[in-house]
């Protein structure tokens, strides 16, 4: 089986490597949300606080612009200097200026410079006392400085509104919504219209990643991996892109990565030998394959690779360990022991129900994922079942024909902790905004087991 190494767009960022991996789109990562999260409410405080951001720069912005607009304009008042009566008298000053120069030069005779000085100063005598005063009125000029102060600041709110994206800084509505802010319904009729856009541009390898990565999320990895198909085809050398079409092409051929799977990701590996989706898989399909010490070369040179801060190294470690395990290596029992046998049969059957006060946040339309891990031992669910929101309170059984890799079964385990996870986006992988309830341990064999789903994942700390 294969496990679901990465989300939608670069899942492997946030995989669960256990060797006995599991199904594409959802291993082990199903009970790592309420470890790490911090989710919700935080994610609402924070765009609380970009809107008030926002609204402050954008307050200050207008007031600077008032500033440099409204005060000249409510100082301006009338001054002698601006009259017609003094802009005519420096306008004939500068012509008898401009006659005594001629006269100086020689370029005009005496006789017509007196002639022409004399029509000047008539024609001054006779424009100075007529002239008004030009300039505004101090009353005036306060009026237009407050029309302006007012006018501007609501422009610029329409203007805004028009042609901005106010819901880009408002808090988003807690419930019916995926990470991406769009409802289910949205998201598909989204992928429809991709879908339809494709036909008319069947070479764009980008947009055939895009669809693929969208149906992957859906849930519809057939044909994720037809438009996978499709984009590697245009891309044949995207090591990343052939790595993703290996996972949902394993889970649409019932979630093993056997056959044509296993070769996208040889062909992956040949191009960039350092790709960690691929790697991951290659170790996962050489473990499923009875081949530990394969699995172990590859998951050896994940660790080399990941950020030292990764949360993905504890969970590579721990399927290097099972593998050693299962090889005979050295070292290997030591560090991990052998599950006992588990008592009281190889199910475990119960309810799940959603806690009252989260039931605003639900869609019927929601997948539900529950799952069964170890108590003690191995993170990665040993049996994992789905349904709907619109089916809760659901009654469940999980048993070993449920379990992701034949090595690791309820039966392997003496107890269990079940938990129930409602997926806002359709995919394995917890995200902060899914809800998620677990149970106290119980043994294989429990009946009536009851799990309440009644926490809200979060944010992991300090991201």
């Amino acid at each position: 089986m294969v496990r679901t190494l990465a989300a939608a767009r670069r899942r492997v960022r946030c995989a669960a490597p256990a060797p006995a991996a599991s199904t594409v789109h959802g291993s082990g990562r199903d009970d790592r949300g309420g470890s790490k999260a911090r989710g919700g409410a935080t994610r609402r405080h924070s765009r609380g606080a970009t809107l008030t951001i926002f609204v402050v720069l954008g307050v200050v912005l207008i007031a600077v612009a008032l500033l440099f607009i409204v005060p000249p304009l409510a100082r301006r008042v009338v001054r002698p200097s601006e009259t017609c009566d003094a802009v005519n008298a420096a306008v004939y000053r500068d012509q008898l200026r401009e006659l005594e120069a001629d006269l100086r030069a020689g370029t005009l005779a005496p006789d017509q410079y007196e002639k022409a000085r004399l029509e000047i100063e008539a024609r001054l005598i006779a424009d100075v006392g007529t002239g008004e005063a030009s300039a505004e009125t101090p009353r005036g000029a306060r009026g237009a400085a407050l029309a302006l102060g007012l006018a501007i600041p609501i422009c610029a709110l329409a203007v805004y509104l028009s042609v901005g994206n106010p819901s880009a800084v408002l808090p988003q509505a807690a419930g019916g919504a995926n990470p991406h802010g769009m409802t289910k319904a949205q998201f598909e009729a989204a992928v429809v219209r991709l879908a339809a856009r494709m036909k008319d541009n069947p070479e764009d390898a980008e947009g055939w990643t895009m669809l693929a990565r969208s149906y992957a999320v859906l849930g519809r990895f057939g044909e994720a991996s037809e438009a996978y198909a499709k984009a590697a085809a245009r891309m044949p050398r995207d090591a990343q892109l052939l790595a993703d079409y290996a996972d949902a092409l394993a889970m649409a051929q019932g979630r093993t990565l056997q056959g044509e799977p296993e070769k996208i990701i040889l062909r992956a590996l040949a191009i960039d030998p350092d790709n960690v989706k691929a790697l991951l898989l290659a170790g996962t399909a050489a473990f499923n394959r009875s081949d530990p010490r394969a699995a172990i070369r590859h998951w050896e040179r994940v660790l080399g690779l990941l950020p030292k801060e990764s949360d993905m190294i504890q969970r590579v470690q721990a399927s290097i360990v099972q593998a050693r395990s299962l090889a005979g290596s050295p070292g290997g029992k030591a560090q991990v022991a052998k599950p006992a046998p588990a008592q009281g049969g190889n199910r475990v059957s119960g309810v799940v129900r959603l806690a009252p006060e989260l039931a605003g946040k639900v869609a019927p339309g929601d997948i539900v994922f529950i799952f069964a891990r170890a108590a003690e031992g191995p993170r990665m669910p040993l049996a994992i079942l789905r349904k709907r929101a619109g089916d809760l309170p659901a009654e469940f059984t999980l048993d070993d024909t449920m379990a992701m890799a034949p090595q690791m079964k309820l039966s392997a385990f003496p107890r269990v902790i079940i938990g129930a996870r409602v997926s806002k986006s359709a995919n394995a992988t917890a995200s902060p905004g899914d809800l998620q309830g677990l149970s106290a341990p119980v043994n294989v064999g429990a009946k009536s087991v009851s799990v309440v789903i009644d926490t809200e994942l979060r944010e992991p700390s300090g991201k």
